[in-house]
């Protein structure tokens, strides 16, 4: 299995940090965002890895190099302007191929997530060995964490592994999904679009699958959270 990491964003609400330094080079704990997650992915065996960037992507280049450096393969999809989650997809294709594959945000901090667990979340075959038909089987697999105080009303509901779009409780989507390479399919290369709209149009169609991560995880997206993470533990709230 092949990984993607998203790591486009210009990180607006990080600056003035993010106006020399990619978002996904910040440091949390002495180590950088996305040096943390290839970390991750090399220890559950995922070491051919996708890195698209647009905003001073030549510094996560020179940072990460070819990844051999961390037991790691990396490609590069560069992307002249920003083109959101579900557009990176569709760019990077020719290098992700037809198989499913794990996709991570990289200004997320999640640093004991097991990424073994995503090699089996799409089944090809129900539980008595019959192959799924194409509009019945899942095309994303989504792991969902208890809504943090800036997204309390949540993004999805859960109901037996099935993500939905309506009902409660409700719980955040945490930036880790596994995906099939053709729920992309409408997407066209160097197209502008979003992941959400997508997820919600196969969820209506029962066709997300996701499941509840409880290890720690932060979303990134200020420098107040970054500051939050770097703090001494006598000092964090």
């Amino acid at each position: 299995m092949k990984a993607m990491i998203f790591a486009a964003g210009r990180g607006e609400r990080m600056r003035p940090l993010t106006d020399t330094c990619p978002k996904p080079l910040l440091k949390v704990r002495g180590r950088p965002l996305i040096v943390w997650h290839v970390l991750n992915l090399v220890r559950a065996g995922i070491t051919d890895i996708v890195i698209n960037h647009a905003h001073l992507g030549e510094m996560i280049e020179q940072a990460m190099g070819d990844g051999s450096q961390f037991g790691a393969r990396i490609a590069y999809s560069a992307e002249g302007q920003a083109l959101e989650t579900a557009g990176g997809v569709a760019l990077a294709r020719p290098l992700l191929g037809e198989d499913p594959f794990v996709a991570l945000a990289a200004d997320i901090w999640c640093p004991h997530f097991d990424f073994s667990q995503v090699f089996d979340v799409l089944q090809e075959k129900d539980m008595w060995g019959q192959a799924y038909a194409p509009d019945k089987r899942d095309l994303a697999w989504l792991y969902l964490v208890k809504n943090p105080a800036h997204n309390p009303r949540g993004d999805f509901a859960l109901n037996s592994f099935s993500i939905a779009n309506e009902g409660e409780p409700r719980w955040t989507f945490s930036g880790i999904g596994v995906y099939r390479p053709e729920m992309f399919d409408a997407v066209q290369a160097g197209q502008s679009a979003k992941l959400a709209p997508l997820l919600r149009e196969y969820a209506a169609r029962a066709q997300v699958g996701g499941e509840i991560y409880r290890g720690d995880w932060t979303d990134v997206g200020t420098a107040e959270r970054l500051a939050q993470l770097n703090a001494p533990l006598s000092s964090r709230t």
